[in-house]
């Protein structure tokens, strides 16, 4: 992969993708939320925050992605990556097959590209106000871009936090969990999202859109 950094062109290949989920800060809310998933047959997860393996394969940079039938959505989420020695901050889409999570929450996210943005912030250069970078999403429906996420980064539990869960070697990737989706969690064929920095101004944009392949029984 090849990212564009302050320090300039970072090329690198990971060899362990992670996918953290139920990540939220707020213990009683995430609690609330596995109980309504429970109700529509989500399994609940077997501790909080999980820590899902994946395919480090899984992550692209390609603006069109391929996803089997139509019942997948992404998700806003703050990318950590440790690389040449350092610790980076970016931004990814946690793409999941909605149907698939009612079998298998991991195997829902197994089956999905993860669509990275190709910028990368040094994790030390906005360390001292993680809690204040913004996280949005949006979804095209019915020709207009609706907001679908919105908040900051201290909804989730500090990176850190995260980062004590696992062994975060160089190679390593994680996603770092998500916010609410305004209006629900509903699929779409294209997604943008970005990180903003309030204080420098700086952001992280991307933008993809799924291409859909026929579900053939």
């Amino acid at each position: 992969m090849e990212f564009q950094t302050p320090a300039g062109v970072l090329e690198c290949t990971p060899h362990t993708l992670i996918v953290a989920g139920w990540t939220g800060r707020d213990r009683a809310a995430v609690d609330h939320h596995i109980e309504e998933l429970a109700a529509i047959g989500v399994p609940a997860p077997s501790t909080v925050p999980l820590y899902y393996q994946c395919a480090p394969a899984l992550l692209t940079q390609d603006s069109v992605v391929q996803v089997l039938g139509t019942e997948s959505s992404g998700e806003a989420e703050p990318f950590l990556l440790k690389a040449g020695g350092t610790l980076w901050l970016g931004l990814a889409s946690d793409h999941t097959d909605r149907a698939l999570e009612t079998y298998s929450v991991a195997h829902s996210k197994q089956i999905c590209a993860k669509p990275v943005a190709p910028d990368l912030w040094k994790l030390e250069d906005v360390s001292d106000r993680l809690d204040q970078l913004e996280l949005r999403s949006w979804i095209l429906e019915n020709g207009t871009w609706e907001p679908y996420q919105g908040g900051t980064l201290a909804s989730i539990l500090p990176l850190a936090s995260l980062m004590d869960g696992i062994e975060m070697s160089e190679g390593t990737a994680m996603l770092c969990g998500t916010l609410p989706a305004i209006g629900g969690v509903r699929a779409a064929e294209d997604f943008k999202m970005s990180l903003s920095d309030p204080v420098s101004g700086a952001k992280i944009e991307w933008q993809y859109r799924t291409r859909c392949l026929s579900a053939i029984s």
